[in-house]
């Protein structure tokens, strides 16, 4: 009875070891032509730039308040009013009211109006960078800060809706949009001459007296250089 059982086990043994090689085996074979599952997905286009690897160059933020529309910049206000009024006089609502913020303190601009600590301890004046700064996002221009909007991510909103507020009983005066990094080419200029070259100048400029000397050498054909009273007997027989 027990070799029975034994030789039943060890059969059961030997096919499942069978069975489990011949699995592998399969496996290997119908996936030996296919693609292995890159780590990364996806491939990289030609052209386009990465994240986090440069990129192209920020357009500075005085050559897109420059370019920027302040009734575009009207339109986008249109989603602060929820918070916010901005007429002269106007009450504080949610959010403190914006005449005139543009230049002013940061934090105390609106007389009665109960600001974080955080933005009403940040120091300085909301010039046009503090304003950029904090329109990108409220919680990183100040953690604590009430106010709940995310920000905008476009840099060309954020320049018109910043001309919407300084227009709005501010006027500062824009800074100047900054030049365009001049090529390579352009700063390097022309090649300086050499002095080989003005040499070269010099001579070509020479030639033309030099050329019209040496014509006036040049025996007339037909004539006698040697014996000049010979050109004259030819020139008189001529005109006979």
């Amino acid at each position: 009875m027990d070799d029975r059982f034994n030789t039943i086990a060890g059969w059961t043994l030997f096919g499942g070891i069978v069975a489990l090689g011949f699995a592998s085996v399969s496996r290997h074979y119908f996936e030996a032509d296919k693609a292995h599952r890159p780590h990364e997905m996806g491939y990289a286009i030609e052209g386009v730039a990465v994240e986090g690897d440069g990129g192209a160059a920020a357009v500075p933020l005085p050559n897109l308040l420059a370019a920027a529309d302040p009734a575009k910049g009207e339109a986008i206000f249109a989603k602060c009013k929820a918070c916010h009024t901005i007429d002269q006089g106007g009450a504080n609502g949610i959010g403190p009211n914006l005449y005139g913020i543009m230049g002013k303190p940061i934090g105390k601009h609106a007389a009665g109006f109960a600001y974080s600590g955080d933005l009403a301890g940040h120091g300085g004046n909301w010039d046009f960078a503090n304003m950029d700064a904090w329109l990108t996002s409220p919680k990183k221009f100040a953690s604590g800060t009430k106010m709940s909007f995310p920000g905008l991510s476009s840099p060309e909103d954020r320049a018109n809706i910043i001309l919407y507020l300084n227009a709005q009983g501010s006027n500062l005066p824009l800074p100047a949009p900054e030049a365009a990094p001049a090529a390579e080419g352009d700063a390097a200029g022309p090649p300086a001459a050499t002095s080989g070259d003005a040499a070269g100048a010099a001579e070509a400029s020479e030639k033309p007296g030099a050329a019209a000397a040496g014509a006036a050498n040049q025996p007339i054909p037909g004539s006698d250089s040697a014996n000049p009273g010979t050109n004259r007997a030819v020139g008189s027989t001529a005109k006979q």
